[in-house]
């Protein structure tokens, strides 16, 4: 573990717009300086992307950033950040996608110029490496093309370079169906790490090339996928919360390798980021509900520095195309937490009591991602001499604030979920706290005719 102290160690302090290492863009939005700023995500409507279908897509990409800018200036925000998540098509051919950063960031110029609206454009390539089978993270095929993109993509205005990427996935999805703590955390704090420290040190060399921020990773395809299992009574909630706290090791690697923040939105481990290396975040909450449904639509605020949805299709809405319309209902969250950082830390702090205590009672996914209880939970990790020992010691720690909320009646649960609570200890103590005896252990239980362990450096 390269963090061994918290950045933060209050949990007042784990607060919305505040940041202990702010980041400053290149047309000058402070992110993490004491205001919070929208983050718009967005995407097409179900459509073929092709040559064939470009200049139509093109046509998508300009009516929702020029609409977002129109209803922004029409708001007095004073600035925010588009989010341009890149569709499999856009990054199998960098040249699509770089075009459209070229428009999208030639529109936030022109706002910038004539108006003074502070914006930029948040790069995320897909994680195209999972299209082979079984994936390769390290030799595959698509490796050039998203690296391409991404360089590419930077020259051409994407200030802020992010992924969702999916090391290790191939070995979670099974255990995640199975509730196999051991498997998640073989994924996540084995796997997950090392092709994190591989992929983001090239991500970071490409940002400090091309003059570019490096934001940060997601463990949107574990984290999140587990939350929507959860959601739809697949799993238990409980189990769905210790892999959000498990995650975190994983995405702070991005970190450790130089990645400055915001990190990208959608993985909810934004707050234990932000605890441990004090770097601005990016969070979604109730305006990610038109991707999917979930328990944190206001704890999730409580530390934002970006305040983002979830990817909404451009399509028409009563009120307007979706996007301008999502933007509209980011901006106004923004202001009312800005008003309340405006009017003294006390005001903000209040607010930040109210997100957290409206949620964090009625499940445990949001009750692991409260800032006392992240400041706590973190507190134990950065105790970790490695990423696996820190990924136990979370966990472990997570589960026992869980059980005893659950005891004394402050976090809601049922007796179904609590059987898990004991299970999951137990084989939770039994991973080992050095990874060789993990790998050692876990080798011959996993299906190596879905993982390449040569691609993870085994």
């Amino acid at each position: 573990m390269h963090f061994q102290k918290l950045s933060i160690s209050d949990p007042k302090d784990l607060i919305f717009g505040h940041a202990p290492h702010p980041v400053t863009t290149r047309r000058g939005l402070v992110l993490g300086a004491g205001r919070v700023y929208p983050e718009l995500n967005f995407t097409l409507p179900p459509m073929e992307v092709s040559e064939a279908t470009l200049s139509e897509v093109k046509s998508h990409y300009q009516q929702i950033v020029t609409e977002a800018l129109r209803r922004a200036l029409e708001l007095h925000a004073p600035g925010l950040v588009f989010e341009f998540e890149t569709l499999l098509e856009m990054t199998m051919t960098p040249r699509i996608g770089v075009e459209l950063v070229e428009l999208m960031n030639g529109l936030c110029e022109d706002a910038f110029q004539k108006h003074g609206l502070r914006t930029e454009i948040r790069l995320t390539p897909n994680d195209t490496r999972d299209f082979d089978r079984p994936p390769r993270m390290r030799t595959s095929r698509h490796l050039d093309s998203m690296f391409e993109l991404f360089e590419r993509g930077a020259q051409a205005g994407g200030d802020l370079l992010s992924i969702e990427s999916t090391g290790g996935k191939e070995v979670h999805d099974d255990a995640l169906l199975m509730c196999d703590v051991k498997g998640v955390t073989f994924a996540l704090a084995v796997l997950g790490v090392r092709d994190m420290r591989f992929l983001w040190k090239r991500i970071v060399e490409i940002a400090k090339s091309t003059k570019r921020i490096a934001g940060g990773d997601t463990a949107c395809g574990f984290g999140n996928t587990a939350m929507v299992l959860a959601e739809k009574g697949f799993i238990p909630k409980i189990f769905a919360a210790l892999v959000r706290v498990i995650s975190v090791v994983r995405t702070l690697v991005a970190v450790e390798e130089g990645a400055m923040g915001p990190d990208k939105d959608c993985g909810y481990e934004g707050p234990y980021l932000k605890a441990i290396a004090g770097i601005p975040i990016s969070m979604e909450g109730k305006t990610a509900a038109c991707a999917h449904s979930s328990p944190v639509g206001n704890v999730a605020a409580a530390c934002a520095d970006l305040w983002s949805n979830e990817s909404v299709q451009n399509v028409k809405l009563l009120g307007g195309f979706a996007p301008t319309v999502y933007f509209e209902q980011l901006e106004y969250d923004a202001r009312f937490m800005n008003r309340a950082l405006h009017d003294g830390l006390g005001t903000a702090r209040k607010v930040q009591e109210l997100l957290v205590e409206s949620d964090s009672h009625l499940d445990p996914q949001a009750f692991v991602i409260a800032p006392r209880n992240v400041i706590d939970i973190a507190g134990e990790m950065v105790k970790a001499r490695t990423h696996l020992e820190a990924a136990r010691r979370g966990a472990l720690r997570a589960l026992d604030l869980i059980e005893a909320a659950v005891k004394e009646g402050s976090l809601l649960s049922n007796e179904q979920e609590r059987e898990w609570i004991p299970r999951l200890r137990d084989e939770l103590q039994e991973i080992p706290d050095e990874e060789s005896a993990f790998v050692e252990m876990m080798l011959p239980v996993v299906d190596q005719a879905k993982m390449i362990p040569a691609e993870y450096g085994l």
